[in-house]
């Protein structure tokens, strides 16, 4: 029997800087995704990769006095590693330098889009962000400056080519109106749409080897320019699954079912995106997951507030499971959330070692009293109510209905008193905590993969018996 196929991306990051908050969150909801696809039976595939041809790379790697080629090595390693460290394994990463595997389907993809008349070249002056590496009107700064990187955009003029976006805004407009192209949450969709009904642009792809610093794909035909990161970028999500090298492979994936981004990079996705493809004449993805930022005692991080919170610091200090939960229970998925070490001590115990290791513990330990052997059922499935929260992308409601789950497991103990039970009736109460307790192991295991194993392991039965506490008190 064939399997349906999900194919999933997240963003592709700029390497000149170690990964944060951010990026953790982006990927262990890209994560959750991905399991949860493979537990009700597809085929799944995750890729991400490594925004390698940008000047603000070039720039990092300057004020480190690194040879670029050997900054990008080590920073996209460091960003392939912190995948495994959060317990996310990738079907693919795919760099931006790769020459072998990315470059040809970027010159592709551009040589299709010149072929439908939508590429022009043209001297052009604007306000250039380096850190969003991207240009700027003066309705996108506050006080003259980007909102994103608190600094004034340089005055940039030269000739580059230009992609007729402008060709494209009616079909953008219909494609995200009619959720063709779907959203979350909606009120990114009206963005988007707010965006395009104020009129599109024609914007840069490529920039002046000078400019770039010798740093990126090679325009087709053209030796003088590189092509723009963002156009080079975007295509990682169709390279990292065969375009341009592997016919076979990219036919079995493409189109994407979901990109899960940032909510400072929508208009790149909802719009440049598939407007290059329209020009191209491919398929479309078919959804865009866009979550939030973090903020650390509701204000944005930085270092002269010394409110950052580092998410290597955060692994050690609490573990896997407790980070993901964190991230995944407390931060709206659709939304911002905060994160402080006050509040993640409180999530931990209440959540963690009160509510879901306390309930563990105590139904472990009353089978290991009783002597009884058990014989449970696997769980048949996730319950609708939490399925239906994770194709909605609100993993932080799953999340939510699972603990109102434990609360109840907890609360029918309390009731039935177990312990004063003997024969038949003590089997029958403990075989039914220990089909709760498979069930509840079950539905965790996209959420904290290793104490899901854990659960379903010491529930497996025939004997019974107590363990070290999962999550033990801070």
């Amino acid at each position: 029997m064939s399997r349906n196929k999900f194919y999933l991306t997240t963003a592709i990051p700029y390497v000149n800087a170690p990964p944060h908050g951010g990026h953790a969150l982006e990927y262990v909801i890209a994560d959750v995704i991905h399991r949860y696809h493979e537990l009700v039976g597809d085929e799944v595939y995750l890729v991400s990769g490594a925004d390698e041809n940008a000047l603000k790379n070039v720039l990092a790697a300057e004020e480190a006095g690194v040879e670029p080629t050997v900054f990008l090595k080590k920073h996209s390693d460091i960003f392939r590693d912190f995948y495994r460290l959060l317990g996310v394994n990738l079907d693919a990463f795919r760099r931006g330098t790769d020459q072998k595997l990315h470059w040809p389907g970027v010159q592709e993809l551009w040589k299709r889009c010149d072929a439908s008349g939508d590429i022009y070249k043209k001297r052009y002056s604007g306000l250039y962000c380096v850190g969003c590496a991207s240009f700027k009107t003066e309705k996108d700064l506050v006080d003259g400056k980007c909102p994103d990187h608190d600094r004034k955009p340089e005055l940039v003029e030269e000739e580059n080519y230009f992609f007729r976006l402008s060709q494209y805004q009616s079909q953008l407009e219909k494609l995200i109106a009619s959720d063709a192209l779907e959203i979350f949450p909606e009120k990114r969709k009206r963005e988007v749409l707010s965006f395009i009904r104020m009129g599109l642009e024609d914007f840069s792809i490529s920039r002046s080897n000078e400019r770039a610093r010798g740093l990126g794909v090679p325009v087709p035909g053209d030796k003088t320019q590189k092509i723009f990161v963002w156009f080079d970028a975007l295509i990682i999500y169709m390279t990292g699954v065969g375009y341009g090298y592997d016919a076979k492979l990219w036919k079995k994936w493409w189109p994407a079912d979901l990109h899960v981004i940032g909510k400072d990079i929508i208009r790149f996705h909802a719009v440049y995106w598939p407007a290059m493809l329209f020009s191209a004449g491919l398929p479309l993805p078919k959804r865009l997951l866009i979550h939030g930022f973090i903020t650390s005692g509701g204000r944005k991080m930085s270092k002269t507030l010394g409110n950052i919170i580092d998410p290597y610091a955060v692994l050690k200090r609490y573990g896997l499971d407790a980070t993901r939960y964190y991230l995944l229970r407390e931060i709206p998925t659709l939304d911002d959330g905060d994160i402080t070490h006050q509040r993640f001590k409180e999530l931990y115990n209440a959540d963690l070692a009160n509510g879901l290791g306390n309930l563990v513990a105590r139904v472990a330990k009353l089978c290991e009293t009783s002597g009884l052997a058990f014989s449970p059922d696997n769980p048949s499935g996730f319950r609708s109510q939490v399925a239906g929260h994770i194709e909605a992308y609100r993993l932080d409601l799953a999340l939510s209905d699972i603990w109102k789950k434990i609360a109840e497991v907890d609360m029918q103990i309390e009731k039935q008193q177990p312990w004063d039970l003997s024969g038949g009736k003590l089997r029958a109460a403990l075989t039914e905590l220990v089909a709760h307790l498979r069930q509840i192991g079950f539905e965790l295991q996209p959420f904290l993969p290793n104490t899901a194993a854990k659960i379903l392991k010491q529930f497996t039965g025939p004997k019974i018996s107590s363990s070290k506490p999962l999550f033990p008190r801070l």
